[in-house]
C-alpha cells in the first residue's frame, strides 16, 4: 500500500473531508510550486478544520522572491482573527481579493483566496499572499461596457450631488449596488470601514460579491425586501441591513452599523460580573470561618458575660456575610434592601434561638412594593445597623415574657429612605450613653449612611427609626 501524503495525513486528523474530497486536494497540491513563481508569492491550500480554525495542508514559496515565510506552516492552524479572508471565503463560498492579513510569523502581507469547491460544497482554499511592502496595492481592472460606467457615474454624481450631505450625516456605512451587481457608491464611513476590514482597494466600482458579508441563507428577518443579520469579521462585529431599491439603475443598499464596541463592552461586562461574584463569594467564605472561630470560642468560655460578647460579635459578622452571600448570587455591585433585612431577620431568629431564651419573637418585615436596591457599601451598612436594632429588641425587650412582636418597615423615598425597626416590649432608657450597639448604630447611619438616627421608648415599646441616602 503506498504512503499516504501529508495533505491526506494532515485532512484526516483535522477536517471532515470525505477520501474524494481529499484527492482533489491532493491534485492541486501538486501544482502549487510552478504557481508560486509564476506569481511571484506564498501559495497554500487552507482546509477547514473541525473547530472554527482552517488548517493548512500545502504550501509553496516563490524562488525569485524572498518568501514572507522562513519556517514551514503546513499543520499549523490559521485563526479568523488574523486571516479573516480565508474565513470569508471558507464561509461565503466567494473569492476574497486583496485583502489584509497577518501570518502565522507576525507578517504582514496582501492575501487573494479563491475557494476549492467538490459538487459545490467548499472543501478548501486557494491562498496567494504577497508582503505588504511589495504588493503597493495594485488594483484589479474592472471592464465594464461604457453603457454601464455611464450609468454608474449618472448615478454617482447624482447622489454627491444632491444627497451627499445626508449620507455623511448618517452614522452608519452605506453602499449602493448597481443592477450589474457592482458597487455604484459608498459614504465615507463605509470606505473606512472596509480599509478597517482589510480590503486594500476602495470598494467602489468593485463586483458586490468581492465585498459581499452575508449570503441569502444567513438571512434571519426578510420583510417587503428589507434583511437584518449580525455577522462576524475577524474580530469586527457588524450588523448588516439589506434594503432593495424601486430604482431601474440601482438594485439595493447595504446599512451597516460596526457593533463591535458594544459587543465588547458586554464582554467586558460579564467579565466583570464573573468577577464580582468571586469577590462577594470569596468575602462571604471568610466573614463564615470567622464567625465558625467565635462560635468555637463561645463553647470554650466560661464567662456569661464573654459569651454574649462574642455572640454580639459573631452576628454582626454575619450581617457583614449576608450582604456578600447576596452580591455573589446576583453578580453586579447592588442588592435589594428588602432581601438584606429578610436574611438579617432569619440570622437574628437563628442567634435569638441559641441564646436559651423563652421568648418567641416574630418578625414582620413589610416592604409593601418600596423594596428598592442599594450598593454594597449602603446594603453593608444598612445591614449592621437593623442586626443591631434587632438584636436589642430580642435581648432586652422582652425580660420574663414568652410572647413579643417586631416590625420592620422600609419607606423609599425619592432622596432619602427610612427603615424603622418597631417592638411592643417593655422599653428602656434611651439617653444611655454606654450601650455599644445604639453608638455602632449611631456611628454608621451618621458615617457611612449620611443620615439621622431617631430612637423613643416607653413603657409599651420601642421604635427606632434611621434614613439614609437612596443610591
Amino acid at each position: 500500500m503506498p504512503e499516504e501524503s501529508t495533505v491526506a495525513l494532515l485532512c484526516k486528523e483535522y477536517t471532515d473531508l470525505s477520501d474524494h474530497d481529499i484527492s482533489i486536494i491532493e491534485g492541486m497540491s501538486v501544482v502549487l510550486k510552478p504557481l508560486a513563481n509564476l506569481e511571484d508569492a506564498d501559495i497554500f491550500i487552507d482546509c477547514p478544520s473541525t473547530s472554527e480554525d482552517a488548517i493548512v495542508v500545502a504550501e509553496a514559496k516563490p524562488d525569485y522572491v524572498p518568501s514572507s515565510y522562513r519556517n514551514t506552516v503546513v499543520g499549523l492552524l490559521a485563526k479568523p482573527q488574523n486571516e479573516p479572508a480565508v474565513a470569508r471565503t471558507l464561509k461565503l463560498g466567494i473569492a476574497t481579493k486583496q485583502m489584509k492579513a497577518i501570518t502565522q510569523e507576525n507578517t504582514h502581507v496582501i492575501q487573494t483566496v479563491e475557494p476549492i469547491k467538490n459538487e459545490g460544497r467548499v472543501i478548501g482554499v486557494l491562498i496567494r499572499e504577497k508582503r505588504v511592502d511589495e504588493e503597493r496595492a495594485q488594483s484589479e481592472r474592472l471592464h465594464f461596457s461604457q453603457q454601464s460606467y455611464n450609468r454608474i457615474a449618472s448615478a454617482i454624481t447624482h447622489m454627491t450631488e444632491e444627497h451627499n450631505w445626508l449620507t455623511e450625516c448618517i452614522d452608519e456605512a452605506l453602499v449602493i449596488v448597481d443592477k450589474d451587481g457592482y458597487v455604484a457608491y459608498r459614504n465615507s464611513l463605509a470606505s473606512k470601514l472596509y480599509k478597517k476590514f482589510g480590503y486594500v482597494n476602495d470598494i467602489l466600482g468593485q463586483p458586490y460579491h468581492n465585498i459581499m458579508q452575508i449570503c441569502p441563507s444567513d438571512t434571519e428577518d426578510d420583510i417587503s425586501g428589507l434583511t437584518e443579520v449580525e455577522v462576524g469579521l475577524g474580530n469586527n462585529c457588524l450588523v448588516i441591513r439589506h434594503v432593495d431599491l424601486s430604482s431601474q439603475s440601482m438594485g439595493f443598499a447595504l446599512i451597516i452599523r460596526d457593533i463591535t464596541d458594544k459587543k465588547e463592552r458586554e464582554r467586558e461586562l460579564i467579565l466583570k460580573s464573573v468577577a464580582i461574584q468571586e469577590m462577594h463569594h470569596r468575602i462571604k467564605n471568610n466573614l463564615q470561618t470567622i464567625a465558625s472561630l467565635l462560635r468555637l470560642q463561645i463553647r470554650r468560655a466560661n464567662d456569661p458575660e464573654t459569651q454574649m460578647v462574642l455572640r454580639e460579635s459573631m452576628s454582626r459578622i454575619l450581617s457583614i456575610a449576608v450582604t456578600h452571600e447576596l452580591l455573589s448570587q446576583v453578580g453586579i455591585d447592588r442588592v435589594n434592601i428588602g432581601e438584606v433585612i429578610i436574611n438579617i431577620t432569619n440570622n437574628a431568629l437563628q442567634y435569638f434561638e441559641d441564646s436559651n431564651s423563652n421568648v418567641n419573637i416574630r418578625i414582620e418585615v413589610t416592604l409593601e412594593g418600596d423594596d428598592f436596591q442599594a450598593d454594597a457599601d449602603v446594603s453593608t451598612s444598612v445591614a449592621l445597623v437593623v442586626n443591631e436594632l434587632l438584636q436589642n429588641s430580642i435581648e432586652h425587650a422582652f425580660p420574663g415574657r414568652h410572647v413579643g412582636m417586631v416590625r420592620i418597615i422600609v419607606s423609599k423615598g425619592d432622596l432619602y429612605s427610612t427603615i424603622k425597626v418597631i417592638d411592643d416590649g417593655c422599653g428602656f432608657d434611651s439617653t444611655e450613653t454606654n450601650h455599644l450597639g445604639l453608638n455602632i448604630v449611631r456611628a454608621l447611619v451618621k458615617d457611612k449612611l449620611g443620615g439621622n438616627f431617631k430612637i423613643d421608648s416607653n413603657r409599651y415599646g420601642t421604635c427606632a427609626s434611621f434614613d439614609f441616602k437612596v443610591s
